[in-house]
């Protein structure tokens, strides 16, 4: 019995890490592409840009993917990074003696609150997450129209300490990349060692059985929302310093490629499969996409037909490899279960 739950364990595991292989060779691909197709492909400062626009989506990944392990989703995360990017921008407009750090901290505060709502919502209020989150996504976008009164902030009313962080580049990789690096460490972490994350994957595998085993779901689903939410509101902070200039549309759009960085990272929207690494490929693999489409001067089009094209095969991969493995696990269980019939 043990040799069979290690195997199929195995199995498992090398299936979905054969696919973030595919990820990478096909981010490699790109860059090959590109890089014989674009004359400024390879320059150090358009690499930077990459790492820069990467930076913001990755952020937000790591707290999609908790929320996806658990079999759900939260489409409020763009709203949240617009509602976070104009309090910080406007913050500092006012009060450029705030510390930068301070700001961070009270855009993480107010994306831990909505993340909060989104997850009572979910799991004390039984409303399906892509509904919930759905109707969160207008709230929260609404909240922020009504605390701008169709103004924006400028770039040039901001303190140079607050712009800065976007251009600086210590051992030559921007300020924002450092921190997507961090986070993206820290989630990794968090995923593969604690015992309260590691939970993720076992509601998202059968949650009903993750209930019968005395996994707390509404609680831990409660924590996967609330980390979502804290980590669009450092999103939101990370976007008011790359572009500066913010209003109530900023970051519209924005869940949209936070969901194809995750899924197409592999981060399986069925829950119970997906790692960190996979989302923070597939949001590589996004923005070098587009940086490569911006400098071959391609339409629009293309580019947003590839990245929902890139979703719909995603998650047919999914879908596929799901029952791949649903086959060989009961194939595996077969033989055993005869072979208990027989000796008993």
């Amino acid at each position: 019995m043990k040799r069979t739950r290690y195997s199929a364990s195995a199995i498992a595991d090398a299936a979905f890490r054969l696919r973030e292989l595919g990820i990478f060779v096909a981010l490699l691909a790109c860059i090959v592409l590109f890089g014989a197709r674009a004359d400024n492909f390879f320059t150090v400062g358009n690499w930077q840009d990459i790492a820069t626009d990467v930076a913001m989506v990755a952020v937000v990944a790591v707290g999609e993917t908790m929320v996806v392990l658990t079999r759900n989703i939260d489409l409020s995360v763009g709203s949240v990074v617009g509602l976070t990017a104009y309090i910080s921008s406007n913050t500092l407009q006012h009060h450029h003696h705030v510390s930068v750090l301070l700001i961070a901290l009270i855009a993480m505060g107010v994306g831990t609150a909505c993340g909060i709502g989104n997850g009572l919502l979910v799991a004390y209020g039984r409303i399906p997450a892509i509904i919930a989150t759905l109707a969160t996504l207008a709230i929260y976008r609404g909240i922020d129209f009504e605390i701008t009164h169709g103004q924006n902030v400028i770039a040039s009313n901001l303190p140079q300490s607050f712009l800065n962080l976007s251009s600086k580049t210590p051992l030559g990789i921007p300020v924002l990349a450092w921190i997507a690096l961090a986070v993206a460490v820290v989630g990794a972490t968090v995923l593969r060692w604690m015992p309260w994350a590691r939970d993720f994957y076992a509601i998202g595998s059968n949650p009903d059985a993750a209930r019968f085993t005395g996994i707390p779901v509404a609680r831990r689903l409660m924590v996967a929302f609330a980390l979502s939410g804290l980590l669009a509101g450092l999103g939101g902070w990370m976007f008011a310093a790359r572009f500066a200039g913010v209003d109530a549309t900023s970051a519209n759009g924005f869940e949209f490629a936070v969901v194809t960085a995750v899924v197409i990272g592999g981060v399986n929207v069925f829950g119970g499969s997906g790692s960190v690494l996979g989302a923070m490929l597939g949001a590589l693999l996004v923005a070098t996409i587009d940086n490569g489409f911006t400098l071959l001067r391609l339409s629009e089009f293309w580019k947003i037909f590839f990245e929902g094209a890139a979703i719909v095969v995603a998650v047919t991969v999914d879908a596929l490899l799901n029952q791949r493995l649903q086959e060989i696990l009961r194939r595996r269980r077969r033989p055993e279960l005869a072979t208990v019939g027989g000796e008993t």
